[in-house]
């Protein structure tokens, strides 16, 4: 089986690839790179004292739950390429990877163009970082958390479509709360189960059969974009120092859980 994942660079990204090659005789990642140091460096979110601390944070949780950044599986083919160049890219260029069984997109910009229309045509599976509809856009599991909704936190597997986070939904991921766990353990933590369910799912075939389910967009809870996240948002999260207690979780409906 061949899987071709259009996805990002941090080790959270690399890991599905890793996961994937577990299982599949060649993996083609189309990797768009951003800084492995965000906060400290002027990127995708800008420079600041209150980002370096906030994503001090973040990176320590992935470690703990994926390592670092690191080479890859020899059945792993990367193409790597700026964030945001993606759409700029012509079939040629991707042809190695255009041949798959599975299309996986997971962290990759908003895609476009001939790309989208041939992803959706071949029924390429999204990861949403966020339990959809509920959540949508951008970071929306630290927006659960803001928003004091720790039973949201989660993700969504769902077919991609041309709207952002809109495709209709496989089954939902959501992460089980560890004694030890940080707010950030946590969310990050939900990552992982999406993908040990996408993984599982693909092994056992059991995903091509998952009847799918279009989202209700009046269930939204909140929507957001990257701009939304600002210094005065990280420092108030960070001040807070959020204290989770799984038995106040009270979870919504959800399609065909899994939980890990």
């Amino acid at each position: 089986m061949k899987v071709t994942i259009f996805s990002s660079n941090q080790p959270r990204h690399l890991n599905l690839a890793k996961e994937f090659s577990k299982i599949c005789d060649s993996v083609f990642l189309v990797s768009e790179v951003n800084t492995v140091f965000p906060g400290r460096v002027n990127d995708f979110f800008k420079k600041s004292e209150i980002m370096q601390t906030y994503f001090q944070n973040v990176i320590q949780s992935e470690k703990n739950i994926f390592g670092d950044i690191s080479f890859l599986p020899h059945n792993v083919r990367t193409l790597s390429i700026k964030s945001g160049d993606l759409n700029k890219l012509d079939r040629n260029q991707l042809s190695d990877a255009l041949q798959s069984d599975v299309y996986v997109v997971f962290g990759a910009s908003y895609i476009k163009g001939w790309l989208v229309d041939f992803l959706v045509e071949h029924r390429a599976i999204n990861i949403h970082m966020g339990l959809s509809p509920y959540y949508r856009g951008s970071s929306c599991n630290f927006w659960a958390l803001y928003d004091n909704n720790p039973s949201y936190v989660g993700a969504t597997i769902h077919l991609l479509s041309k709207g952002l986070d809109s495709g209709n939904m496989l089954f939902h991921c959501v992460p089980k709360l560890h004694p030890e766990d940080t707010p950030f353990d946590f969310t990050m933590r939900s990552v992982l189960v999406a993908q040990q369910g996408l993984v599982s799912g693909v092994d056992s075939e059991l995903i091509f059969s998952a009847p799918p389910v279009k989202q209700d967009k009046l269930q939204e809870v909140r929507y957001t974009k990257n701009q939304d996240f600002t210094d005065d948002v990280a420092k108030e999260f960070l001040d807070r120092n959020i204290q989770l207690n799984p038995d106040s979780f009270s979870y919504p409906k959800l399609l065909n859980p899994i939980f890990g």
